[in-house]
């Protein structure tokens, strides 16, 4: 039985909805952490729809903050409760966007998944083993977790662009090319990547811009 997500929404600039962004947070933080991003995006996106929800588990080391799984070295957790969380959390947000489009009457080719960290390995895990492919994925400062089960259960290949500071000391920076490779091995065709000079774990200025404008070409707005 999955867990219900609670989330933030916020209406389109337009008052129309022709497409959305669902916003995916990182370990320890919550909605309103990327909720941020829909001011600055909303102006280039009219007619877009953004939802953040929270991710399904409270974090240990985060009061006000969530997660999407525990993480062994960061709080003690054993790998199976890691990997247990991970399927959990899973299903929960597979729920969750079947829900969306099913509520805002949407197709998989209107909706777009921003995740940061936590996020992002979320987003990079759960969409490609969903049957219709989506718009398309921005990753932001995350990795591709369980690289070698990749090509055997990808069910779709939806566009990616991947998102990284070269001065992460969370993420390691290398965790882009690596994501990157194992990718285009289990056949994507559309993978893009751009480094954010000095910038260490989070979303620089160039970085939401390329980003923007990946979101605009892939939900055809350019």
């Amino acid at each position: 039985m999955t867990r219900a997500l609670q989330a933030q929404r916020r209406e389109p600039h337009s008052g129309e909805t022709r497409s959305c962004v669902i916003f995916l947070h990182g370990y320890g933080a919550n909605a309103a952490d990327l909720m941020g991003l829909a001011d600055p995006l909303a102006e280039h996106l009219p007619d877009t729809l953004f939802i953040a929800p929270d991710a399904p588990e409270a974090c240990a080391g985060a009061p006000m903050g969530y997660q999407w799984f525990p993480i062994p070295w960061i709080d003690g957790s054993s790998e199976e409760e890691s990997r247990a969380g991970l399927d959990r959390a899973a299903a929960d947000l597979d729920a969750f966007l079947d829900g969306i489009m099913v509520d805002e009457d949407l197709l998989p080719e209107q909706v777009m998944v921003l995740g940061f960290s936590q996020g992002t390995m979320m987003a990079l895990h759960v969409i490609p083993r969903r049957e219709d492919p989506i718009a398309g994925i921005t990753a932001f400062s995350g990795r591709l977790l369980e690289p070698e089960s990749l090509a055997d259960e990808t069910v779709s290949r939806p566009p990616i662009l991947l998102i990284h500071g070269d001065q992460d000391d969370v993420v390691p920076p290398q965790s882009l090319p690596q994501a990157a490779e194992a990718l285009q091995e289990a056949g994507w065709k559309e993978v893009y990547a751009h480094i954010m000079k000095g910038t260490a774990h989070g979303i620089a200025p160039d970085g939401l811009s390329v980003a923007l404008a990946f979101m605009r070409d892939r939900l055809g707005l350019n």
